[in-house]
């Protein structure tokens, strides 16, 4: 409808627009005609025009005046601390609304808020023009209008203890930068000079939270402004972060640079304890975005807040990385998201407005690092760092919102690097005038104590004994650490934790993971039931009845059904199970259906949820077509959730290497860098099998290259029964390292790779299978699915003197036990290691590397494929061809 000021029916137009959608209207106009509903809900028909055209047209200038304020104030919004000019837009002045200076003392009719134009005017500038820029056009109208209303109504001034206390948290962080650079000259610290008004928002933070009802806040950030976040919101005391500088360590310790460092306290507010963790990151920036929100998810779960209410996940991020790093999308598509919803994060964006030395320009094609967030419809809110203020009413504003519709808000913190890159940096190389401008800025504690000095709040005396207070802290703290010099105290297990242990594989015992037959048969049972009414997918009838027959023992369990059967038997003894993946419910090769949909509503049913009253929960999740986010958040759940079997799977092995970070940084190295433990379990679909180089290959080497001091574990089970064991052993061991497990395809229905309900009662995880042929002439050592096609070869051949040991357990290597599998052979008897991989890709690397041509006295050698930098061929006959030499050479 296209509406003009000429027309003498605009009233009547916009009317009807409004009964179109209400929303289509700028705010007042929806204000004046919602007065018009009767009592009873029924609208009034077109009114007939009460005002003058001239009258009309005016109002609806106005009302555009106020909508370009509103979605473009925050382009000329005075936000940048280094005062640097932003152009204000056309749409921000009188004339491009067809109005003018005469115009300003006419009246408005109190949908406008003011009465006269002028006064109006004053009232957006105050709002869209001064320190805060915001944008809410992107967000859903529901909720921008309930923000709009408290941001034009008038900001609440903290009352003067609070901006006492912004203004100490300031000046502490101003001070602990400086006295940081003087005791240790020349030290990198990353310092939060510049940005130092992110520590009392991230204090009041903690503190808004609790007033909210949050008892647990999980902060995520990378290294700038690290320490003195430690230091002054996470609670770490100042003992420790100098003996950090001090560099004592204790024998064997690995550990991290002291910027990437975690730390946790439980911290008393006015509105009850609240506990504050700061996670443990690495140098790769953004990728603790998906840990943290992992972390903030198990404890949700953990103390039974489904709503998302009793906790909040703080991330506060660079303003080139939010921008740059494709994990920030992946973490952001994740917040409305069944399985990884923790009700809204608190994003904080530390804009130095600059990145290492690439200007914004350089770093986002955006307007800002923080359009990415509008994907997801988050109110965004540019905040000049040097207003307090309006900061604290801009994080308790965005707090609300969160609290009341859970969902993520930006707060981009517009501030400046005093430093470089670090403190050795030298930024005027590429920086001049923007660093002529930085060394011109005064500290911001004292900007902002003489604002309250001049108001009263704060006197000379208070603010130099609040000063003179802290430094002595810091000076005794320092003394001391020079005075009693002593080793860094390492990250302890604790809490949860408690019981749990990292650290030699072989100094903790097997536990036995067999339930008993009768027990596994029920379970297999309740797996199969459904509810009343429930429609079945008549091809999944066959399904069902099978694991019936499963439970009769009329039939052999398949891989699906032992995994279920582990899943189940956890559950009931009050382990929690987590499993997410992409299509991760059905499976990838229709193998799993962890979810039953009923054929005509759709609606899914998970047997895993009802087997009996009390049991552990049991979530199955179809992920987000992602790997690194995916898989950063099922690590941070399993750093908060030990006791529970917490399990990522890929939908082919080959794409895990899309989240190398997670197993690089994470996984592999944690333990040694951070003493942080995780139980977290990989299932990799694993196996050539003619599909080409994408889905042939979870790339075991490296893995397998990345094991040291028994960080992970490497498995590739060759039954359902080895597999249902390795699970549930997982649980069962107090150890808590990271399982990866190279999972079958094909074997998933192969008629052999089956196990009888008697393997699943008794028995453990055998690491190595063996097998006694007397006479052999050659043992060939494999390990996975090949197993059954050297088994096939072996009967086709009639090669009988041939023995097939199979390496369940590839890391921690299991050496007695493989020892043991080749005592009943001479040691002159030749040991082969057959796999289908590349030679330089698989485990041959790895063995080889550790036997050196001989194991355990018999000669050892390898039969692979040729070398390779791809990890299979394109075609499946050539693939077949390939397979049936290596298979003819190994007997050979």
């Amino acid at each position: 409808m296209e509406l003009t000021l000429e027309s003498q029916g605009y009233l009547e137009a916009l009317y009807r627009a409004y009964l179109e959608d209400p929303f289509a209207l700028p705010e007042e106009w929806r204000r004046y005609f919602s007065s018009l509903t009767l009592e009873d809900g029924r609208r009034r028909e077109a009114p007939s025009p009460t005002l003058a055209p001239e009258e009309g047209a005016f109002l609806l200038k106005v009302a555009r005046l106020v909508e370009a304020y509103r979605t473009q104030g925050h382009l000329a919004a005075q936000i940048d601390p280094l005062g640097r000019p932003r152009p204000r837009p056309r749409a921000l002045s009188l004339e491009a609304h067809g109005l003018g200076p005469a115009d300003l003392d006419r009246p408005l009719p109190p949908t406008f808020g003011a009465p006269t134009l002028r006064a109006l005017l004053e009232r957006l500038e105050a709002v869209y023009l001064g320190p805060v820029g915001i944008e809410l056009a992107h967000v859903e109208p529901e909720e921008a209008e309930w923000l709009r209303e408290a941001l034009e109504a008038p900001w609440p001034k903290p009352d003067p203890e609070t901006r006492r206390r912004l203004l100490e948290a300031l000046l502490q962080a101003s001070l602990f930068e400086e006295f940081l650079q003087k005791k240790y000259l020349g030290a990198k610290t990353f310092s939060a000079e510049g940005l130092e008004s992110l520590i009392p928002l991230l204090k009041e933070a903690v503190l808004e939270a609790a007033r909210l009802g949050v008892r647990e806040v999980v902060l995520g950030m990378a290294h700038r402004g690290r320490l003195n976040v430690l230091a002054h919101v996470a609670g770490k005391p100042l003992e420790r972060i100098f003996r950090e500088f001090e560099e004592i360590f204790p024998e064997g310790y690995a550990g991290d640079v002291k910027y990437h460092l975690g730390f946790s306290s439980d911290q008393e507010t006015p509105y009850g304890p609240v506990h504050v963790s700061l996670a443990f990151n690495p140098s790769h920036l953004e990728f603790v975005n998906p840990v943290t929100l992992g972390r903030l998810r198990a404890k949700q779960d953990r103390f039974g807040d489904r709503e998302r209410k009793k906790g909040l996940a703080i991330l506060v991020h660079g303003d080139s990385a939010f921008i740059g790093e494709g994990i920030v999308q992946e973490t952001l598509n994740l917040s409305g998201l069944p399985g990884y919803r923790v009700g809204g994060t608190l994003h904080v964006v530390a804009n130095n407005q600059l990145g290492f030395t690439t200007l914004p320009s350089e770093y986002t094609s955006g307007r800002y690092p923080t359009d990415i967030a509008k994907m997801i419809g988050a109110p965004i809110f540019h905040v000049n760092a040097e207003a307090l203020d309006a900061l604290w009413f801009i994080l308790r504003l965005a707090l609300a919102y969160r609290q009341r519709f859970g969902k993520d808000v930006v707060l981009d913190l517009v501030g400046y690097r005093r430093r470089g890159h670090n403190e050795t940096d030298e930024p005027t190389f590429t920086q001049a005038p923007m660093y002529a401008l930085i060394a011109k800025k005064p500290e911001p504690w004292k900007v902002y104590a003489e604002v309250l000095k001049g108001e009263g709040v704060v006197t000379e005396e208070a603010l130099k004994a609040m000063r003179e207070g802290y430094l002595e802290r810091l000076e005794a703290e320092f003394a001391r650490v020079k005075a009693e010099p002593g080793p860094v105290i390492p990250h302890g297990l604790s809490g949860i934790w408690k019981g749990y242990v990292g650290g030699p594989d072989r100094l903790v015992p097997e536990a036995d993971t067999g339930v008993p037959k009768e027990r596994l048969k029920d379970l297999l049972r309740r797996l199969t039931a459904l509810p009343e009414g429930f429609r079945l997918h008549p091809k999944l009838k066959r399904f069902l009845e099978a694991r019936l027959e499963m439970a009769e023992e009329k039939r052999p369990l398949d891989w699906a059904t032992a995994e279920a059967l582990a899943f189940a038997s956890l559950a009931v003894e009050g382990h929690r199970v987590r499993l997410t993946g992409q299509d991760a419910l059905r499976g990838t090769f229709t193998q799993r259906h962890a979810a039953l949909f009923d054929y005509e509503t759709g609606a899914p049913y998970l047997p895993l949820q009802h087997l009996e009253a009390g049991q552990a929960e049991v979530e199955i999740h179809n992920s987000p077509l992602s790997e690194a986010g995916v898989l950063g958040f099922e690590y941070g759940y399993s750093l908060d959730y030990p006791e529970g079997l917490i399990l990522w799977e890929a939908q082919f092995g080959d794409f895990v290497n899309v989240a190398q970070v997670y197993i690089d940084q994470f996984l592999a190295s944690a333990e040694a860098k951070w003493n942080r433990l995780s139980g977290l379990v990989l299932l990799l679909p694993h196996g050539l099998e003619g599909q080409g180089p994408e889905h042939s290959s979870a790339r075991l080497e490296r893995f397998l290259q990345l094991g040291a001091q028994d960080n992970l574990q490497v498995a590739y089970p060759t039954t359902p029964a080895q597999y249902f064991h390795l699970l549930r052993r997982q649980v069962k061991r107090p150890l808590r390292k990271p399982l990866i497990v190279m999972t079958p395809k094909g074997l998933l229905r192969h008629p052999e790779a089956v196990s009888p309900l008697e393997e699943l009662a008794s028995g453990r995880f055998q690491k190595v299978i063996g097998e006694k042929v007397k006479g052999a002439r050659k043992v060939l050592l494999t390990s996975g699915k090949v197993y059954y096609e050297l088994l096939a070869k072996r009967r086709e051949l009639g090669a009988e003197d041939v023995a097939i040991l199979r390496l369940e357990l590839l890391y921690p290597f299991p050496e007695e036990e493989l020892k043991e599998a080749l005592s009943p052979y001479p040691k002159k008897t030749p040991v082969v290691y057959v796999q289908e991989e590349p030679v330089n890709q698989g485990a041959w690397w790895y063995l080889q590397a550790r036997f050196c041509g001989e194991i355990f006295g018999h000669p050892f050698r390898v039969v692979a494929r040729p070398e390779s930098p791809s990890p299979a061929v394109g075609s499946s006959k050539v693939h077949k061809k390939e397979q049936e030499a290596l298979l003819e050479e190994a007997f050979r």
